[in-house]
């Protein structure tokens, strides 16, 4: 008896011994074209049909975003528009029937007009007036008209106008004369929820009486302030402040009595909440460590309803149907795009709609971000979201990127990049660093880059790059940094002001010039203008030296590393003329520049061709200049 366990335990040892290993992800990955990574659908947004029958989304399926109807039950797609030159997007189905509104700039100016698709198909715009930026604000409560802001009285301030859709002949109900925004309409019309930007870390909150014309300020002190939206009885506005803490928490004030209560609070920003159509649900956004964490209550039981679970996935964004029966959600993740489900509220029961990833993609080949942290210079603990490759080891060390996000202000947030899961699919590292000024950590953290942009919000970024160098799977002798908008400010303001810091930089509409810049905002923009001065600085003023010393443009001769530059010659936030300049001026160093516009784009690139083109230029850059791959320039075909 002992001889034969003695030799099943030999023949089990044996047979583990031969089983195969299975190979590792490293082992069986592939590396994807650009067209293919941007083969992925991007589908949001979603208004019910009237019977909840169809969804309205809009969607890029065709190469630039248009609308299109979804079968709740199928998920069969019908195409509503056709564009092939300017983006459409969806807004909403009519409150009692199938005609629908949507919007559309031209080629990225980002002038939105509001547009009329009727029942047979033919399309109207609404809000024709030449040069006027229109944005849609609801519908009334009777649902027989709908509120929309126009400047087409004055081009720096949005007026608010009520359009009747039996006649489609508007009415103004708010002239805006001393630089207000419009933030919540009451159902009975009787009050708005006004706001007036102090600065980008303040905001004013005012309650506006219809009937007196009476302005009420609801903050007591000065703090971040935003309206979220009026109960459904009319006796309270809802609200989030930061008032006496770090976080935005929510927050609801009497009308009636003129008194201030606190509703719900987190360890994180809540980023909004509303009421659903009749005030049965409550939806809330919290920014939890950079992703969205969504609760909804339910206003009848006093307690959350249990959201469905996905492995691998959040609930990224909800939306519910006018009678409340339904709800839209999608589910993604950073290294998944989000997909459409819609939800049947009563029998709990969901439907996917969509299957975006592009099917020549192995889902497991994409990689899943990590939130990581290190100190600063100064000991300030700064956050980040960080892509390691698959293939990168000890005895493969990659290249890497620190990737500076927008605004000032703006956040990386753990949602599905395209362009960084195709870098890193290419074997490229990626540190998303939120720097000192990103949005989501608190206003103290908020606060720390003002008057002080190109020092040490870039100091944050240079000790990212550090904490690269020290993980044993970067080559700690190829690492560059890569930005668009602000992060494209930035990092020219590393190639100029520590220009030996990163090996290559990634210009992504950039700016270059300060003072150029804050002189051309966009009309529209008049009301934050003051609030972005007291950040960055007056171009008008004596802070005009400083603003002068921090852009690149004027130190563009100390820039000695391989630079590529990107640009949308519809750009209206920043000009075409900001990345003109600063390839010229480079040039003049003999340092390898590359510069790819588009006549076509404004700021961000819609269109996939566009897209595309872009991404793969950026990946040949890298190849030749940090990778330090030497080889045939990629041809359009290739990529």
């Amino acid at each position: 008896m002992k001889k034969l366990v003695a030799l099943l335990c030999i023949s089990l040892i044996w047979s583990c011994k031969e089983a195969p290993k299975e190979p590792s992800i490293a082992e069986t990955l592939q590396t994807y074209t650009i067209a293919q990574m941007m083969d992925n659908e991007s589908v949001f947004g979603g208004s019910f049909s009237p019977d909840n029958s169809k969804l309205m989304v809009s969607s890029n399926r065709t190469g630039i975003n248009n609308v299109y109807e979804v079968n709740t039950a199928t998920g069969e797609f019908m195409p509503v528009t056709e564009s092939d030159s300017s983006s459409i997007y969806a807004i909403s189905y009519f409150p009692n029937d199938r005609r629908m509104l949507f919007d559309m700039d031209d080629n990225g100016d980002e002038i939105y007009q509001i547009f009329l698709r009727d029942t047979t198909g033919v399309i109207t715009n609404l809000t024709p007036d030449e040069g006027a930026r229109a944005n849609f604000y609801g519908w009334s409560k009777d649902e027989k008209s709908f509120y929309f802001g126009s400047n087409k009285r004055n081009p720096q301030f949005q007026d608010i106008y009520k359009m009747d859709i039996a006649t489609f002949t508007s009415t103004l109900m708010y002239q805006n004369d001393e630089g207000y925004d419009v933030s919540e309409i009451s159902d009975d019309e009787g009050y708005l929820a006004l706001v007036k930007p102090i600065n980008t870390n303040d905001t004013d909150l005012y309650l506006y009486s219809m009937a007196d014309q009476k302005m009420t300020k609801i903050n007591e002190n000065q703090s971040g302030n935003s309206a979220e939206d009026f109960s459904k009885d009319g006796e309270y506005l809802y609200y989030t402040t930061n008032d006496g803490g770090e976080f935005m928490y929510l927050k609801r004030y009497n009308i009636a009595e003129g008194t201030s209560e606190n509703v719900l609070e987190k360890e994180w920003d809540i980023m909004g909440s509303y009421f659903t159509r009749h005030g049965k649900y409550r939806v809330t956004y919290v920014n939890e460590d950079a992703k969205n964490v969504i609760e909804i209550f339910d206003t009848e039981a006093q307690q959350n309803i249990d959201l469905p679970q996905f492995d691998g996935g959040d609930i990224t964004s909800v939306g519910f149907s006018r009678d409340e029966n339904m709800m839209r959600f999608y589910v993604g993740s950073s290294n998944s795009p989000s997909n459409l489900y819609a939800y049947d509220l009563e029998s709990e029961t969901q439907t996917k709609l969509t299957e975006v990833l592009n099917d020549e993609i192995v889902p497991q080949h994409l990689v899943k971000a990590e939130v990581v942290r290190f100190n600063s210079f100064d000991g300030v603990e700064i956050p980040a979201i960080y892509y390691q490759p698959h293939q990168a080891s000890e005895e493969n060390p990659v290249p890497a990127l620190v990737w500076v996000h927008g605004g000032p202000g703006g956040q990386s947030r753990q949602n599905f990049s395209a362009l960084i899961q195709y870098m890193v699919n290419h074997g490229y590292a990626v540190l998303a660093v939120n720097n000192r000024g990103s949005s989501g950590y608190g206003k103290t953290f908020f606060q720390m880059d003002d008057l002080n942009h190109g020092d040490k919000d870039l100091r944050d970024c240079i000790e990212g790059k550090n904490w690269l160098m020290q993980q044993p799977n970067i080559d700690a002798d190829k690492i560059g940094i890569i930005g668009g908008s602000y992060g494209g400010y930035m990092t020219m303001a590393a190639l100029t002001f520590a220009p030996e810091e990163f090996d290559v930089g990634v210009n992504i509409f950039g700016v270059t010039n300060w003072i150029r810049t804050l002189k051309s905002i966009p009309p529209w923009w008049e009301s934050f203008k003051d609030a972005l001065y007291k950040e960055l600085g007056d171009p008008y003023s004596a802070d005009s030296v400083r603003l002068k010393q921090i852009s690149p443009l004027f130190h563009a001769n100390k820039v000695t590393k391989p630079l590529i530059v990107l640009q949308g010659a519809q750009d209206p936030r920043v000009l075409q003329v900001e990345s003109d300049e600063i390839v010229a001026s480079v040039r003049k160093n003999g340092v390898p520049v590359e510069y790819v516009l588009f006549d076509d784009e404004g700021h961000g690139f819609q269109k996939k061709e566009n897209q595309i083109e872009a991404y793969g230029k950026i990946l040949e850059f890298l190849d030749v200049h940090l990778k330090g791959e030497v080889g045939e320039p990629i041809k359009d075909g290739d990529i």
